[in-house]
């Protein structure tokens, strides 16, 4: 096993170095488009006149539209181009980005949501199949952990970015200035530098390439009995169903964390857009850490599900005690909404290495397409949710933080169900670390 490790830190980390940067900065772009409404709420309320609930299902029927591609977004990833796919999906959702800011009332909002959300759909599992051809079983948690930062830098650019551009003009600019990016910035980057396998990647050495198809061949060989199976095997499969349960309760948590969280910034501590923006960035900042060293511990340790739990538990009590502490303490309140930030994105890594090890690889990326799929219903529940609890409770955050905080405690525990299929063994999960970067942002 030493010769394992030895091997992989000979052998190049282009796959590191290239590849993922990538994926992250095109992920960075998709999550800055779909949340920067976070920001518009309070021009939305005065130009469109919608309430908080009305507000909250602006927010969350992106969610809906994202349930249409999932499955086919996987499936296509893994049987034609990951690689084709999101180019083609990237020019689309800068269009409905951009349009965003052109809408005049309620319903046209609602409409270009939900087909913003359509045109993203796909993304995320044909980039998690992209990832599972690049790096074997042993290295996947913290590779997928590595890509899924961009949701915590995303958040740290968006929201002081967010903030500046509100500072000279309205939400209108907000969401086309955001929405250009993609043109210019995602989709030159991903055509250029992304290849669907190593054995098409010119930039790939063939020692890497050598090493990584050995890997993923063995990881084939060491359940054999999983490659050939049907479609059908997922959607009858219970491990994938709890997975899906357990993605669901975590997505209503963090979005409806993550979408009201500059409201709840902004009640906190009272400050200009541009003030709020750079205090919202803080508890992303922390996310990035609890990302990487929960990842990298559960490679190390092989128990998944328990590192999920972990950081579920650590964000429900947390988010809890930031609505309490409140306006009396706001230093301590934004100490501990960041530390629930951290713990509702510390599970990614684990979260997503025991899914791809739970099911064959031949439906990988329709399992994963259907998990993020229904799951991210959830991202439609947090926000509408969170912002009828508001109403309910004249404006108070504490019924909506108990409601999110539980969700994410329900997660962890779910999650521990999946242990027998999910976690990998300790005779595995006792391999010496294999080697690669540092990721740097």
């Amino acid at each position: 096993m030493t010769n394992v490790a030895h091997a992989a830190s000979q052998v190049g980390r282009k796959r590191w170095t290239r590849l993922i940067p990538v994926a992250i900065i095109v992920y960075i772009i998709s999550f800055m488009d779909r949340t920067n409404i976070g920001f518009a709420l309070n021009g939305l309320h005065k130009d469109l006149g919608i309430d908080a609930a009305q507000q909250g299902l602006a927010a969350g029927i992106f969610f809906i539209g994202y349930l249409t591609l999932q499955i086919p977004g996987g499936y296509l990833a893994e049987r034609w181009s990951a690689k084709k796919f999101v180019g083609i999906m990237v020019l689309v959702w800068g269009v409905l980005a951009v349009l965003s800011g052109f809408v005049q009332n309620f319903e046209q909002l609602l409409i270009v949501r939900f087909f913003l959300g359509v045109a993203e759909a796909g993304i995320w599992p044909a980039i998690l199949v992209l990832i599972s051809h690049w790096f074997p079983e042993a290295e996947r948690a913290r590779a997928y952990a590595f890509w899924m930062m961009n949701i915590a830098i995303a958040s740290i650019i968006t929201a002081p970015l967010s903030g500046w551009i509100l500072s000279f003009s309205d939400w209108r600019w907000l969401f086309i200035i955001e929405g250009i990016f993609p043109f210019v910035i995602a989709a030159p980057i991903w055509w250029l530098f992304v290849a669907d396998h190593p054995r098409t990647a010119k930039w790939c050495s063939p020692e890497e390439r050598a090493y990584i198809e050995e890997g993923l061949a063995a990881d084939r060989a060491a359940h054999p009995a999983k490659e050939h199976v049907s479609i059908k095997h997922v959607f009858s499969n219970s491990v994938v169903w709890r997975l899906t349960l357990v993605y669901f309760l975590i997505q209503i948590g963090f979005y409806g964390l993550n979408i009201w969280l500059p409201k709840v910034v902004k009640t906190i501590t009272g400050g200009s857009p541009l003030e709020v923006g750079f205090v919202t960035a803080i508890p992303y900042i922390l996310a990035m850490v609890g990302l990487w060293y929960n990842a990298k511990a559960a490679d190390k340790t092989g128990r998944y599900s328990r590192h999920v739990l972990l950081s579920m538990a650590i964000g429900a009590v947390a988010l809890v005690i930031s609505v309490a502490t409140g306006n009396s303490m706001p230093i301590i309140a934004v100490v501990f909404i960041s530390i629930a930030m951290a713990g509702a994105l510390a599970y990614d890594g684990p979260f997503w290495a025991s899914a791809s090890r739970a099911m064959p690889v031949a439906v990988a990326g329709t399992a994963m397409g259907l998990i993020n799929a229904v799951g991210n219903l959830g991202g439609f529940v947090g926000p509408y949710v969170g912002g009828f609890l508001q109403d309910l409770t004249n404006g108070s955050f504490m019924a909506m933080s108990v409601f999110l905080a539980a969700c994410l405690l329900a997660a962890g525990l779910v999650m521990l169900t999946l242990r027998r299929g999910g976690d990998r063994p300790v005779t595995e999960a006792a391999e010496p670390e294999v080697a690669q970067p540092r990721p740097t942002h």
